[in-house]
C-alpha cells in the first residue's frame, strides 16, 4: 500500500520520501504548486532530478554527470530555475519553440538507487519523470522504501461484474478489476463461453482518442471493434480493456507525444524525448485478470510479440498468436510502419 500512496501523493503534488541508503524527499515538478515548493524549500536550494533520456534531449549528454541516458541526472538549482521555469524545461512540447535556457549544471549523483526508484514512481503515476529533490530535512511526506518499489508486484482484485448487452454480440459480461499497486481500474469483457478451450483474447490498451473519438492517427478504434467481432465469431473469448493509455505513459503524455510527432518525431522518439521508454506497459495486471477468469492458456489476438512475451513472463501461456492487422490510412501509415520497424510488430 505504501507504493500506491506514494503514487497518489505525486499525482496530487505532495512530497514523497524514498527511503534507502541515501534517502531523498521529492516533489513532482508537474503537479507541485509553487507555493508548496516555496514552503518546503524556502532557501530555494532544491535540485532538479531528470531522467537520462530527458537530459540527453536537453543536450546535456556532453557533460560527464549526464552522459549515460540510462542514469538519472541531478541539476543544480539556479536563480532562474523557479517552479514555472522548471515546468517549461521538463515539457518537451516547449523544446521547439523556446529560446535557449540555462545554464544547467549537472551534479554528481549520490543517491542513484533512490533516484531511479523515485523516477519509476513518477512514471507509474503518469507524470513526466522530473522531480524536485528537497533539502535534507524532515518534511511531512508519504514514506516508501526503494525495496518496496522494486519488489512491488502488480496485482488485481475482482471488484464487480454485470451483464452488458452489446450490439451484434452474444451474451456478454463486463467485469471490473482494481489494481492493488496504483489503484487503476481495468475491465474484462467476456463474450459468450469458451468451454474450457484456450479462449481468443485481446489485450486492448485504452485509447480515448481512437476508441471514443475515432482518431485516424492510430488503428486502436478499428482494432477494438474487429477484436470483439472476431472473439464472437470464434465462439467466445475475452477482451481486456487496460488502463494503459499511450503505451502506458498516460493521456496527457500521449498528447505531448502527438505534439512532438507533429514536429517530425516518430512515436518511439517522441516517447523517448518525454523521458519514457518506447513502451512502458506491463502485462502483470492482464495476467492476473485472466487467471481470475480461469484462462491460463490463451490464443492471443495481436501483432505485438512483446504482449506474448509479457503474458508468458507473468504466467499465462499463449498457445497461438492470431494476427490483428488493420488497413492503414494517410494519417497513420507512418505510425504503423514505425511499429513494425522500431517496435517489432509483426504482419
Amino acid at each position: 500500500m505504501s507504493v500506491e500512496r506514494a503514487i497518489a501523493a505525486l499525482k496530487t503534488g505532495r512530497p514523497v520520501r524514498v527511503r534507502g541508503p541515501e534517502a531523498i524527499s521529492v516533489l513532482s515538478v508537474e503537479t507541485a504548486t509553487a507555493e508548496l515548493l516555496q514552503l518546503l524549500d524556502s532557501g530555494e536550494t532544491a535540485k532538479l532530478l531528470l531522467s537520462g533520456q530527458r537530459a540527453a534531449a536537453l543536450n546535456l549528454a556532453n557533460i560527464r554527470e549526464a552522459a549515460d541516458p540510462s542514469r538519472p541526472v541531478l541539476i543544480e538549482r539556479s536563480a532562474w530555475l523557479d517552479a514555472q521555469a522548471a515546468r517549461e524545461l521538463v515539457d518537451p512540447g516547449r523544446d521547439f519553440e523556446r529560446s535557449p535556457v540555462g545554464p544547467l549544471h549537472p551534479l554528481p549523483l549520490a543517491s542513484e538507487q533512490e533516484s531511479h526508484a523515485a523516477l519509476t514512481l513518477a512514471r507509474r503515476a503518469g507524470l513526466l519523470p522530473a522531480l524536485w529533490v528537497l533539502p535534507d530535512r524532515p518534511v511531512p511526506a508519504v514514506n516508501v522504501g526503494v525495496d518496496e518499489i522494486e519488489a512491488a508486484i502488480p496485482h488485481v482484485v475482482l471488484v464487480s461484474r454485470a451483464k452488458l448487452p452489446l450490439d451484434g454480440l452474444a451474451s456478454t459480461q463486463i467485469i471490473a478489476f482494481r489494481a492493488g499497486d496504483d489503484g487503476q481500474e481495468h475491465v474484462a469483457l467476456v463474450v459468450g463461453a469458451f468451454g474450457g478451450e484456450p479462449p481468443l483474447v485481446r489485450l486492448h490498451s485504452e485509447c480515448l482518442t481512437g476508441d471514443v473519438f475515432g482518431s485516424l492517427r492510430c488503428d486502436c478504434g478499428p482494432q477494438l471493434k474487429q477484436a470483439l467481432r472476431l472473439i464472437a465469431e470464434s465462439g467466445g473469448g475475452i477482451l481486456l480493456y487496460l488502463r494503459q493509455e499511450g503505451r502506458g505513459i498516460g493521456l496527457a503524455n500521449k498528447l505531448r507525444a502527438y505534439a512532438l510527432q507533429d514536429r517530425g518525431l516518430d512515436t518511439v522518439d517522441a516517447n523517448l524525448r518525454l523521458g519514457f521508454n518506447d513502451d512502458e506497459r506491463d502485462y502483470t495486471h492482464a495476467a492476473g485478470m485472466l487467471r481470475a477468469l480461469g484462462a491460463t492458456e490463451v490464443r492471443l489476438l495481436t501483432n505485438n510479440p512483446s504482449k506474448v512475451e509479457g503474458l508468458e513472463k507473468a504466467g499465462i501461456r499463449a498457445v497461438e498468436r492470431v494476427g490483428h492487422m488493420m488497413p492503414p490510412n494517410p494519417h497513420n501509415i507512418d505510425y504503423l510502419a514505425t511499429k513494425r520497424t522500431k517496435s517489432g510488430h509483426l504482419l
